[in-house]
Parts: C-alpha cells; structure tokens; sequence
C-alpha cells in the first residue's frame, strides 16, 4: 500500500504543474495540506521528526543541580545517586548559554535544593538569574523543610514562585510516604511558608504526588485555605534506575495507582480552581529536566538517559537528546503567568 503513496504524490505533482502559472498555487495549497497528512499518518509531527531543521526552544528548564535530599520519599524519581554540584561560576556559565537560547524560566529543584550550603548556593542562582540575566521566571520547587526566613530577606525579591511539595494533610500519611522529620510537623512548616510567602512577596504553590496512601484522601478544604497560585497534582510515576530496577534507590511499585483512581482524586477536587493535574502521560516527556551536570535527562523509554553537556556541547546540540514533547509542554498549560509582576496578587 505505502508504494502508491509516493506515487499518488507524483501524479498529484505532474497535474499541478500542466496547469497555468496563475493557478499554480491554487493547485499546490491542498497538495502540501495532502502531503502533511500523510506524514502525520506516519507519526511524522513537529519536533518529534528527526529530520526537522528548526531547533528546540528551552524555554522552561527544570534544574535539579543536587540529588542530595533530608527526606526519603519512597517513589522519589531523582535519588542521591551523586552527591556532585557544579562550582557556582559553572551552573552560572550553563544557565547563561540557556538565557542566550531562549529560555524565559527556570525551576530549581532536587533532590532539596535548600541542603547545599544551607541555601547559599540556591540563592546565589536565584539572584543572578533575575538580577543579570533577568529571566521572566524564577521558581523553586522544596520540601520546605530548611528554608528560614532570613532566607527570604535575603534573596525573597528574586524568587517568582515557591512550590512546596505536601502530598497529605494527615501527618501519618506524610510518614508512611517518607516525609517524616522527627518532631518536625511537614503541614505545619507548610503553614509557616505560606505566611513568609505572603510576608516576602513570593507567589506560593502546591506540589503532590497522588499515590496508593493518599487517593483516597479529601484536600479540597485545606487547599483552598492555604489558596496557592496552582495545586500541581502529578500521578505517582515509575522510572527505571530511579525509583524501580535492580540499581535504583527507591522502590516504587506499592505507591503506584492506576489511571482511573487518578481520575477519581480529580473528579473529587474538581471545584477546586487552583488543581492543575499532570497524569503519567502527560508528565513524562513534556518536561526539559536538567541533571547535577548540566545534562538533558531524556525519559522517553522510561528511564533517564542522559545527553552531553551543554557545558561541554553547547544548548542546541545538548537539547536534541532531550526528548522534550514541546507539544504535550504546551497541551500540559506548561506556559501559563508565571511572573510574579504578571499575577497581580494580593499580597
């Protein structure tokens, strides 16, 4: 059958051109929309195709420059497989070859990226993306667990949004799942930040992972008290050498739950307006995730293979290995206002 294709092409090309030249492009419009449907019917789209010549924009980078983290969470998908850091004039260089290739926000994550110096280091990355490259966006993503609130004097004005990540509101629940400190309370630190948020100007959100302990549980009231700019909620995801396989740090499978139990805890907290869900599907390639050394970190056969370095090769070489689905990046709404000057909020 795929013989007649280039053929059909052929014929459809030959009586184009016997045509008069004011009706050429008349007759060549439908032919290209016709050739585009056959390559989309053959899984040719977008950036996706190889062969395409335009370049990956990173326009929103997730950088976790540390695996290293205070909690244990069990289905954690970025373990303390290293302990490696950049020097701080390296994370510098690579975040500024990002800017200069069109990236407007960045997200630093971890691991906890507040462990390292006790937040020095964060800071430092936080103020020099909004002071010298000034980055439209700049957000963190924490357990919230060593930040203080001299923190916030000191770097607070640089820092666009704060998302926490709380996945229960019942402290047993938070223990089970590996978020346990001692005597420390996870929901009521989250309360605390919630208030120097507010005190600091920094737009605050909510970041959980729906797993076997929590699908069943009711947040919509304590949601909507804590009222976050958006309540990201992610379906617990597996990833091999992570948080599954013989070399992975964490064991995944028993906080798992199924597409339909994710679509219940939606359908439940469906009111709440702030809910901004990320199933499996959408989540695990619409992301341009960057590793400890500045690698693309590609999940499209649900591990992470790692690119060169854009240290070392450069932003647009780098990203070709990322497997970043710009397409889903925006299906996902993961371009939405996320500039604190933009949202206009009452502080």
């Amino acid at each position: 059958m795929w013989l007649l294709v280039p053929l059909a092409f052929a014929g459809k090309l030959l009586s184009a051109f016997r045509k008069p030249l004011s009706s050429l492009w008349g007759s060549l419009a439908p032919l290209l929309l016709w050739l585009r449907g056959r390559r989309e019917a053959a899984g040719c789209t977008g950036h996706e195709d190889e062969g395409d010549p335009r370049p990956l924009t990173p326009t929103s980078v997730n950088y976790h420059f540390t695996r290293q983290c205070n909690y244990k969470c069990g289905f954690c998908f970025h373990t303390a497989k290293t302990s490696f850091v950049l020097p701080l004039q390296e994370a510098r260089r690579g975040l500024t070859l990002l800017r200069e290739a069109g990236m407007e926000k960045i997200n630093f994550s971890g691991g906890e990226p507040f462990i390292h110096d006790r937040g020095e280091y964060l800071g430092q990355l936080v103020k020099f993306c909004k002071e010298e490259l000034h980055l439209p966006s700049v957000s963190i993503v924490s357990n919230g667990s060593l930040i203080r609130e001299r923190w916030f004097k000191n770097y607070g004005d640089y820092l666009d949004i704060l998302a926490i990540s709380c996945d229960s509101f019942d402290e047993q629940v938070n223990v089970l799942i590996g978020r346990g400190q001692g005597k420390k309370n996870h929901v009521e630190n989250l309360q605390k930040l919630r208030t120097w948020c507010r005190d600091y100007r920094v737009a605050f959100k909510i970041n959980s992972v729906i797993n076997r302990f929590n699908v069943e549980e009711d947040m919509k009231e304590q949601i909507r008290a804590l009222s976050p700019v958006r309540w990201k909620v992610f379906q617990c995801l597996i990833i091999e050498g992570e948080n599954a396989g013989e070399d992975a740090l964490r064991q995944a499978e028993r906080f798992i739950i199924s597409d339909e139990e994710f679509e219940r805890f939606l359908d439940r907290h469906k009111e709440v307006s702030c809910l901004v869900p990320e199933s499996n599907q959408k989540m695990k390639d619409s992301y341009l995730i960057l590793d400890e050394y500045m690698r693309f970190l590609n999940c499209r056969n649900g591990r992470k293979d790692p690119s060169k370095s854009i240290l070392d090769v450069g932003v647009q070489e780098a990203i070709k290995f990322s497997g970043f689905d710009e397409k889903m990046f925006l299906k996902r709404g993961g371009k939405y206002v996320w500039s604190k000057a933009d949202l206009k909020l009452d502080w």
